[in-house]
């Protein structure tokens, strides 16, 4: 008796775990993929976004494989975005993306210039595309041009690991190359008061 009790007391332990821990595992995450210029401050915004659960610098778009920091090209600099839906939509990440960046620019972002620093929008199935495209069109009338591209996403390589969080480990080096980037000054000369939103306290 005393041992078959104590298995239907272990039987019963293990199934009440189960209740806790069946949510948290269960626990629904979409990604989204944007490209903005430098990846350390896309990271850096977004992890600002309530909702968002991890970010990623990486590179996306070009063909060739196990892009590097020295040899992407062809690639963007862009940010890998897990969220969590039931907090923030990817119409959400939409507004805060487009009012994050400068999307009359063609020629790269701020003070980074050529293709890999270009804006760009990768969706990673349709109804992200649709989306991406229906928020261009808006933003389009209210500035005039948009230069940023929409298309679907390839495959996503992540960078190396001194990029990621690199805001965090080195913040006066991020700081001054953000300040002297002129990223900060730029979105606020394109958007008003409209910069920065949906990103949670000071921008830097």
């Amino acid at each position: 008796m005393t041992q078959r009790f104590a298995s239907i007391l272990s039987a019963a332990a293990s199934a009440a775990c189960l209740l806790f821990i069946t949510p948290a595992q269960a626990q629904q995450t979409e990604t989204a993929i944007f490209a903005g210029g430098c990846f350390w401050c896309v990271e850096s915004d977004f992890d600002h976004v309530d909702g968002v659960l991890d970010t990623t610098s990486g590179y996306i778009g070009g063909k060739s494989e196990n892009p590097t920091y020295q040899d992407h090209s062809g690639h963007v600099e862009a940010v890998r975005i897990t969220y969590d839906p039931s907090k923030v939509t990817y119409d959400t990440l939409l507004d805060v993306y487009w009012h994050s960046i400068d999307p009359t620019d063609g020629g790269g972002q701020f003070c980074d210039r050529g293709y890999s620093y270009t804006s760009a929008i990768f969706a990673v199935n349709a109804d992200q595309l649709a989306k991406a495209n229906a928020t261009k069109a808006e933003v389009q009338q209210q500035l005039g041009t948009v230069a940023t591209e929409i298309r679907k996403a390839p495959k996503f390589w992540d960078a190396e690991g001194y990029h990621q969080d690199y805001y965090l480990k080195n913040p006066v080096k991020y700081k001054f190359y953000r300040s002297g980037c002129g990223r900060n000054d730029t979105v606020e000369r394109v958007w008003g008061d409209k910069a920065f939103q949906g990103i949670k306290g000071a921008v830097s």
